[in-house]
């Protein structure tokens, strides 16, 4: 059986877990069952996947093994896992917004097609950012941001865990929206970025809410949009950037193998639009693997 019509197969099972309709099912395949994470143990990415590979085991009433293979971003794993002819087994790949809707569009040396070279199956989790600061600072406000860009453009600076990752981008879309022009820093994830943040080596950032949520809670980072259109519930009185003025400005990072669930068709129209949103801001900005 080919991979997409076997991981298609599969979609029906995978969504047992979270409707609860489902016992464990002799018709699955036989072999191992493994979900390949795009980034190392301890990430957002790699948490999500071993919640999903419990579940499924108590489901499915068999070991499921996540493996991660990091690098490029999750690009890596992604096109591991859309060149790779598996032949036993049940094998899943944890897709993400950078893999899917972001990287593809900057970066010269991925060769699979996002929306064609897998089989989607369901969103497991939408994960809002944060535009933060350092503690230091009193901006309370995205206006404030904004002023102070005008008043010193090109010297603002704002920190990501890469170039080509959602922080970069929501950055880009928060330049274009606003009319003002600042620099982007890329870090080698989000711990590096966040140390320079609270030091006061670069200004801002829109750090994943995962990530940022400590150093908030902590009162060593200010937080002061949440870029989703709603509310997330763990920041019921952090308005969102849409409340701010910036009227339908959404950013999350997302992963697929608050928003979860729902059908195959559900997903892939998700993924398809999320690719074309973050495709028209990447050329709108000019973002290149360079930037």
């Amino acid at each position: 059986m080919r991979r997409r019509d076997f991981i298609a197969a599969g979609a029906a099972a995978l969504a047992a877990p979270w409707a609860g309709a489902s016992p464990p099912g002799s018709d699955l395949p036989k072999g191992p069952v493994k979900i390949l994470v795009g980034w190392a143990p301890g990430g957002g990415t790699d948490v999500f996947a071993r919640i999903v590979g419990q579940k499924l085991s108590e489901v499915w009433g068999r070991p499921v093994v996540v493996e991660n293979k990091p690098g490029a971003t999750g690009s890596l794993a992604a096109e591991y896992f859309a060149r790779t002819r598996f032949t036993e087994g049940i094998n899943l790949l944890m897709a993400h917004v950078n893999t899917h809707a972001i990287s593809p569009q900057i970066f010269r040396s991925i060769t699979y097609d996002p929306l064609k070279d897998y089989a989607p199956i369901t969103l497991i989790g939408a994960t809002p950012h944060i535009l933060v600061t350092s503690s230091r600072n009193s901006h309370g406000s995205v206006q404030e941001v904004v002023e102070l860009c005008r008043k010193s453009p090109g010297k603002i600076s704002f920190g990501s865990s890469g170039t080509g990752s959602v922080q970069h981008l929501a950055a880009e879309m928060f330049n274009m929206a606003a009319g003002v022009k600042s620099i982007h820093v890329p870090y080698k994830g989000s711990g590096p970025m966040q140390t320079d943040l609270i030091g006061g080596q670069i200004d801002f950032s829109f750090d994943t809410m995962t990530a940022a949520t400590a150093q908030v809670r902590a009162g060593k980072m200010h937080g002061i949009a949440q870029t989703r259109v709603n509310r997330a519930k763990g920041f019921p009185a952090m308005p969102t950037m849409d409340e701010q003025g910036f009227k339908g400005f959404d950013a999350s990072s997302w992963y697929g193998v608050e928003d979860g669930g729902g059908s195959v068709d559900k997903f892939a129209a998700f993924m398809a639009a999320e690719y074309k949103k973050w495709g028209d801001v990447v050329r709108a900005a000019k973002v290149t693997e360079e930037s």
